[in-house]
């Protein structure tokens, strides 16, 4: 009976997780960079000649790619050659691979608690947090990379009783490597300090975990040869030093924040789960003598002070804590249903005030005329009032309502094109990348005065458009040059002998006659 319960969770989670993934998901542009980049390496792919080895040597506009392995790229390719090349099948693979992360993190939980009801708890907050839905219904590796680290879990759990499936733990740090590389270090020590910590010396000797390791990493370690064969010291000055460990040092790019920058982040993005997530924390410090406990504590702390102590500071870098957040306020919910203890007063004032919020929320996309957004807000301030009622009633009923009021939502949300709020940081590309694909051939270099270089403006004209000062825009005018320039710099170069081939976007398209 236990077991058919099981079934019907894990059938449930997986086809509501895959509506929330799916729904829309190619309703709004790829964005910078990630996307953009993601998108075009994969192209590039898919294009080249059947039976060559761009798949094993992949390239950004030609040229080199040495940053990350080549996974899901190559997924994201083979969605190409079934469906097109557009914005829903370069999302596909990473937002499916994204879902079922929440039925894994239910059997995860159900192992680590020995009960269903916090492993049920816990993927439902997993499935309603903003950062995990947003980012893994985007073209990047994260969400992939959390799924298979929860399989991970499950291996090494489900090797308590039967060692056979420490197999599948090495075979996942292998995927794990080839979807995003290094991020392997952190993740496999987080799984190793647990297994010590939770007192697993015979799991960790294992043939079976040693065989895993052996065959399941085998296709990373030769494609790290085979780029080193190929390319030489190039590839490990790039991979390893310039993309990996110069992030623990330096602020790569210009991407830096503060100490607690991935706490603000969390901060930002969690609510209202953050509210029991210091009592689950603190639940998971009192029973630390249970693996549940362990699990959580290990992987916040390893993981949380890893990222926090590099330089480089990326938004989408904290993506695998939520998890272990996820089962302690998983731990936390489940005690509340069981027992009714909670601080009744301070949650009936924070969720009142998410609820006001939401109400702040209808005016303001009121007036911006979103009606997607408008009903969203709507559900946000009805459901969160609804919650805060039941909390001051004392009835355990507000979980529900918290579940299935984020869940609408997060669904509104993604069905509206404001999901993606990076694209109103600079111009929309997709007007002028189709002046310059309607003008000029593929692959052709353009020069732009934009302030920086834009992947997703590169992947939908089909051309390397590179950022320059204008001094050196009026130097290329000398020579046959594809130049597009913005009003600005337009006034400032002589165009004498030059010809404009349109505008879109507040953009011009010249060539050198």
């Amino acid at each position: 009976m236990r077991l058919f319960r099981e079934k019907e969770w894990l059938f449930s989670l997986l086809l509501i997780s895959l509506v929330l993934w799916l729904i829309f998901l190619g309703n709004s542009p790829l964005r910078d960079w990630d996307e953009g980049t993601v998108a075009q390496i994969a192209r590039e792919i898919w294009r080249a000649p059947l039976g060559s080895m761009h798949w094993l040597y992949p390239t950004l506009g030609a040229e080199p790619y040495y940053n990350k392995p080549p996974l899901m790229h190559l997924l994201i390719a083979w969605t190409y050659s079934i469906g097109g090349v557009n914005e829903w099948t370069t999302r596909l693979p990473g937002a499916v691979l994204t879902a079922l992360g929440v039925p894994l993190l239910y059997l995860v939980g159900c192992l680590l608690f020995n009960e269903s009801l916090p492993a049920l708890f816990a993927a439902l907050v997993y499935l309603t947090m903003l950062p995990v839905v947003r980012h893994g219904r985007l073209a990047m590796l994260d969400g992939a990379t959390i799924t298979f680290f929860l399989l991970l879990l499950f291996c090494l759990l489900k090797a308590r009783q039967n060692r056979r499936y420490a197999l599948g733990v090495g075979f996942c740090l292998g995927l794990i490597t080839l979807i995003k590389g290094m991020i392997v270090l952190p993740l496999g020590t987080i799984a190793c300090l647990f297994l010590i910590a939770d007192r697993q010396f015979a799991l960790l000797k294992s043939p079976y975990l040693l065989v895993g390791i052996f065959f399941g990493n085998a296709p990373a370690i030769a494609w790290f040869f085979a780029q080193w064969q190929h390319y030489g010291e190039n590839f490990f000055q790039v991979n390893f030093q310039a993309q990996t460990f110069n992030r623990l040092t330096q602020s790569v790019e210009g991407h830096k924040g503060p100490l607690w920058y991935y706490l603000i982040e969390i901060i930002k993005y969690s609510f209202p789960w953050l509210l029991f997530f210091p009592g689950g924390f603190y639940l998971a410090w009192k029973k630390s003598q249970t693996s549940w406990s362990r699990l959580i504590i290990i992987g916040t702390i390893v993981y949380l002070g890893t990222i926090s102590l590099m330089r480089t500071k990326l938004p989408w870098y904290v993506m695998p804590v939520y998890p272990f957040l996820a089962l302690a306020i998983g731990a936390k919910l489940s005690e509340i249903w069981q027992y009714g203890h909670f601080k009744v007063r301070t949650l009936t004032i924070f969720l009142a005030i998410i609820s006001i919020a939401g109400l702040g929320g209808c005016v303001y996309f009121f007036i911006k005329k979103e009606a997607i957004l408008i009903v969203m807000s709507i559900v946000l301030a009805i459901s969160m009032g609804i919650a805060a009622w039941l909390v001051k009633q004392r009835d355990r009923n507000f979980i529900p309502v918290l579940f299935s009021g984020m869940y609408l939502v997060l669904a509104l949300l993604m069905s509206s094109q404001s999901w993606i709020w990076e694209l109103n940081e600079a111009f929309p590309v997709k007007p002028v990348a189709e002046l310059i694909r309607a003008n000029v051939s593929p692959r052709t270099q353009i020069y732009t005065s934009f302030a920086y270089n834009r992947p997703s403006l590169d992947f939908y004209s089909d051309c390397k458009v590179t950022a320059v000062t204008v001094p050196i825009l009026q130097k290329m005018l000398s020579n046959k040059s594809y130049l597009l320039l913005d009003n600005e710099a337009l006034q400032q170069i002589n165009l004498t002998g030059s010809k404009i081939i349109g505008a879109a976007n507040g953009f011009t398209l010249i060539i050198k006659n």
